[in-house]
């Protein structure tokens, strides 16, 4: 049976830094990771020019948020992919691509939340 270790607030600062790690890299070398960072950074721009409300602002930060993270597990996925089955694998290439279609899901979602949030908005200004 394992033994219990006993709790540290070093052992827990240093998973913040691994986790801050994680960050720096995936927005360093993905570049689906960049591409995202960059509309999310546009959706927020849209929020604070259109002056969206709270709930708003939560339902945009939440999807950024969703779609962010999906599209973190995906790259960790493909990583971890390509070291058990450097050469090309039929189930690899489906691990592979059911991730993608996570990312996929979620980035529909946040299109269709902006939309809802940022197209009424947008008519009312041109009005």
């Amino acid at each position: 049976m394992e033994e219990r270790k006993k709790f540290s607030i070093i052992a827990r600062l240093n998973s913040f830094k691994y986790a801050f790690n994680g960050l720096k890299l995936f927005f360093q070398y993905d570049h689906n990771g960049r591409l995202h960072i960059f509309a999310a950074l546009i959706a927020i721009l849209f929020s604070w020019l259109l002056h969206i409300s709270k709930l708003e602002w939560i339902a945009i930060l939440m999807v950024i948020t969703v779609v962010m993270v999906t599209e973190i597990i995906n790259a960790a996925i493909e990583k971890l992919a390509d070291v058990v089955s450097p050469e090309y694998h039929p189930k690899i290439k489906i691990v592979k691509d059911l991730a993608a279609g996570a990312v996929l899901m979620t980035a529909f979602l946040a299109l269709a939340v902006g939309a809802m949030i940022f197209i009424p908005k947008l008519f009312a200004c041109i009005s």
